[in-house]
């Protein structure tokens, strides 16, 4: 199966050096100097995995993780960092890190972290592409359709959403049925279910 390293960093010896390695490996690189251009890409291949350098200026490599994330991607993160703090690893691995290395890289610990990620990818690759289908499903709905799900999905009955929005039963059963149809459920179990898989009642932090 075929597979991609993505690499961000915005020092280019970095770069041309993880290029080196993991050409070397036969893996399939795709590298950028920003957080930005890696982030315009209209797309990504999947399975594969991400090395991000954590410090670079303006989006950092944690940011980069979140924004994936919010479009629905699931890609193994390996984080890289010439200052590795404890409270930085704590982030990193709170940040779902697949791996945590500390430049200047060692090759073997890198090369063995890369295959871990893509072997992860893999397993996971089924449920991480039903997830960014459901993600841009949920991307699909306007405001008041999200709203409406939102509430759908607390319980409330058509008349009860009606009365939270201010709006008449019927325009709240019309606003309903397109957030059926956009998520492509045909219950509010199933639709109490894509919720669930995409997390939007996160728990408090205790």
């Amino acid at each position: 199966m075929n597979s991609t390293v993505y690499v961000v960093d915005d020092d280019e010896s970095v770069i041309a050096a993880l290029r080196n390695l993991l050409n070397s490996e036969g893996y399939t690189i795709a590298s950028f100097t920003s957080p930005q251009s890696f982030l315009a890409q209209p797309g990504y291949e999947m399975p594969s995995c991400l090395i991000v350098d954590i410090n670079m200026p303006g989006t950092d490599g944690f940011d980069v993780s979140r924004i994936l994330h919010e479009r629905g991607y699931s890609i193994p993160t390996i984080f890289l960092t010439g200052f590795g703090t404890i409270p930085i690893t704590v982030k990193a691995m709170k940040a779902g890190a697949c791996e945590f290395l500390t430049k200047p890289v060692m090759p073997e610990p890198l090369l063995q972290a890369v295959s871990e990620a893509l072997r992860s990818a893999e397993e996971t690759m089924a449920t991480s592409l039903e997830n960014l289908d459901l993600t841009e499903r949920l991307r699909s709905l306007t405001p008041r359709e999200h709203e409406v799900l939102l509430l759908a999905v607390s319980g409330l009955l058509n008349k009860q959403i009606a009365a939270e929005m201010g709006v008449s039963e019927i325009t709240a059963k019309v606003h309903k049925r397109r957030v059926m149809e956009k998520m492509k459920v045909r219950s509010i179990s199933d639709l109490v279910r894509a919720t669930e898989r995409l997390n939007l009642f996160k728990q408090p932090n205790v």
